[in-house]
């Protein structure tokens, strides 16, 4: 997207260099081919069908992958939303055992999201996806409480999912490698986790969940580094200081789920389930950007009960996104 490019310009320049899987092991999910998941990100059909068969998958949860936040002329993106939001109800309606959704919003208009907000509702959603910032803010800003409070009333769900630094960040603290480690090391390695993990942050000490308890968030990629400082920032930002009123890891039990997003590390798994639970975690695989391959055999090698395998592989996410799975 131009819009897209304009803030982050460095996303072409991954895949010039290495643009496969070679030989890397492909006994667990990999980054694949920018052209590959480009492609299977228009597939909603027979192709990704027969993958997920091939793989063990029996339902996915769609979205979109650009930031159509982003897009200045405010009356076309809330056409573009609107009718996104449309295409990807009727893809739900049409294999509603295979497919369910996250809705986007017109986060640039904050009165057009309210109004968005309740129309996907009736649509049948019950999460919205957020790629990146809303804006040049991020969501704790003042202009966004009124959505924050909309789906609070719905009791929707919001993932955020990692969006790309903008060109400042990216220069000051990615660059100064070649093209393609930084671009890399910008985005999928480092930082556009960083980048949802300090949204998510900031939503905490807002005090946003703190008014909205309803509001249930997902963080993906283990949490986007945010779990494993928890006690630190708690220690460092007592409650005295912050005006809060839970610490922010009672707050990340109460309103977070955690998912994997296809990494596959035992240690990791082992990790946030000691910090949230297994009743907060939830299986992904974050295709088409990362391979089927190995994914199922992850969740059916954890050392877990088969009840906990059960939540983490899909009753989990079913409870929390009210799937009738």
């Amino acid at each position: 997207m131009p819009q897209t490019l304009a803030q982050a310009p460095y996303l072409v320049n991954w895949g010039k260099q290495v643009d496969d899987l070679g030989a890397q092991d492909l006994t667990r999910p990999r980054v694949i081919k920018q052209a590959d998941s480009l492609q299977k990100l228009m597939q909603t059909g027979e192709s990704r069908l027969a993958e997920m068969d091939e793989h063990g998958i029996d339902m996915q949860v769609l979205s979109y992958a650009a930031s159509p936040q982003l897009i200045e002329d405010k009356e076309l993106a809330v056409t573009l939303i609107t009718q996104a939001n449309d295409h990807l109800a009727q893809i739900k309606a049409n294999n509603p055992d295979r497919f369910a959704g996250f809705a986007t919003l017109p986060w640039q208009d904050p009165e057009a999201a309210l109004t968005e907000l309740d129309r996907v509702v009736k649509l049948g959603f019950t999460g919205v996806l957020l790629n990146g910032r809303p804006s040049a803010d991020f969501l704790d800003h003042p202009k966004y409480a009124q959505v924050l409070a909309k789906m609070n009333e719905h009791k929707m769900v919001l993932f955020l999912h990692p969006g790309v630094p903008n060109q400042e960040v990216q220069q000051a603290y990615y660059a100064g490698f070649n093209d393609e480690v930084s671009a890399r090391l910008s985005m999928f390695a480092w930082g556009w986790h960083n980048e949802s993990g300090i949204q998510l942050i900031r939503l905490i000490l807002s005090g946003a969940l703190d008014r909205n308890r309803d509001l249930k968030i997902i963080s993906g990629h283990w949490g986007e580094l945010m779990p494993f400082y928890l006690q630190r920032m708690d220690d460092s930002i007592p409650l005295e200081a912050s005006g809060l009123e839970r610490t922010l890891l009672q707050t990340v039990k109460d309103q977070v789920y955690i998912t994997n997003s296809g990494m596959t590390g035992i240690p990791h798994f082992n990790f946030i389930r000691e910090v949230v639970g297994i009743d907060n975690m939830l299986f992904s695989v974050d295709y088409p950007y990362l391979s089927l391959n190995g994914a199922r055999a992850f969740v059916e090698s954890l050392p877990l009960s088969d009840e906990d395998k059960e939540k983490f592989a899909y009753k989990n996410a079913a409870k929390l996104l009210r799937l009738d799975v």
